[in-house]
């Protein structure tokens, strides 16, 4: 006869059995709260246990990614990962505390999500040509912001910077909220940051949208242009998703998935994402790992043309 491994056998029976807690790598109140929060509500009622977000930010998120890594694989630690400290810092820097096939089993990628280029309202840039313009008539003068080296809104700047053959000047920060404040106040020239977190700025006249990174338009601010349409091959989706550490049961792994997708398919739900540009996914514990296995391989390539990659 053959028997269950104790793992399984918990899946199916008894799991889950009091809270789980699900890591954001982020600071409180971010972008990946908005899109964390209404989907682990909507998990907790399936699943009759509440389901914990908890900030552990630090190190462009891989603080909190490496404290998963290192967690029991009993389903009652996941991560809330992210485009950032799962595909683009291990495309910078091969000797993180964590590797990012390895160390998880994917759950699913919750949503896609374009980053905004833009600058203060009151900025003589008002397009993505007058930006290039100013970026070539003053090398390396132009800065912009990131909310830390090897993240989204640090790579989407050097993407521009190779497409274009231009020289920027890179600021990091520890958050999105004072690289948005710093456009604002004039520090910064630009920068990129995710649509659900500058939105409100765009068209609450602050600051002035340029384009956005994926290569549709975002239907919640549709006038913009995709970058694309200027430089053609750039793209940067900035998505979120759900991981558990490596070993998870597969039962587990494929509950949580089922739920998370029921959650993304809830009509509030989805209405609110959608609300602030994000796009629903909900793909397959094999496309997710799919997914992420090409994209650390696109940014690895882009980083050692940058010369970004740390291999010694």
């Amino acid at each position: 006869m053959t028997l269950a491994a104790p793992g399984a056998l918990r899946a199916q029976d008894g799991w889950p059995a009091r809270p789980i807690r699900v890591i954001n790598p982020w600071t409180p109140g971010g972008p990946a709260d908005l899109v964390a929060r209404p989907i682990l509500a909507k998990m907790s009622e399936a699943l009759g246990q509440p389901m914990v977000l908890e900030n552990r930010p630090g190190a462009n998120g891989t603080i909190g990614a490496e404290f998963v890594a290192r967690a029991a694989p009993d389903g009652y630690t996941l991560l809330f990962s992210q485009a950032g400290p799962n595909a683009l810092a291990p495309a910078t820097n091969p000797r993180l505390g964590y590797d990012p096939i390895r160390d998880f089993a994917p759950i699913t990628r919750l949503v896609s999500a374009p980053l905004v280029l833009f600058v203060r309202s009151d900025s003589p840039i008002r397009s993505v040509q007058d930006l290039l313009a100013a970026a070539r008539a003053r090398p390396g003068a132009l800065s912009y912001g990131s909310v830390g080296p090897g993240s989204t809104t640090h790579l989407a700047a050097e993407l521009l910077a190779q497409l274009a053959e231009v020289q920027l000047l890179h600021v990091p920060y520890q958050g999105a909220a004072p690289v948005a404040t710093d456009v604002l106040g004039g520090r910064l020239d630009f920068a990129f940051l995710n649509v659900s977190g500058v939105t409100g700025h765009v068209q609450g006249g602050r600051v002035r949208g340029l384009a956005v990174t994926t290569l549709r338009r975002s239907g919640v601010l549709p006038d913009l242009p995709t970058l694309a349409d200027t430089l053609p091959g750039f793209e940067m989706d900035s998505w979120y998703g759900l991981m558990a550490p490596a070993s998870t049961p597969p039962a587990i792994v494929e509950r949580l998935h089922r739920e998370a997708v029921a959650a993304l398919r809830a009509p509030e739900v989805d209405g609110l994402l959608r609300q602030n540009g994000l796009e629903p996914d909900g793909s397959t514990p094999q496309r997710h790992a799919e997914q992420l296995r090409a994209d650390i391989e696109r940014w690895t390539a882009l980083a050692r043309r940058a010369g970004l990659r740390r291999d010694q």
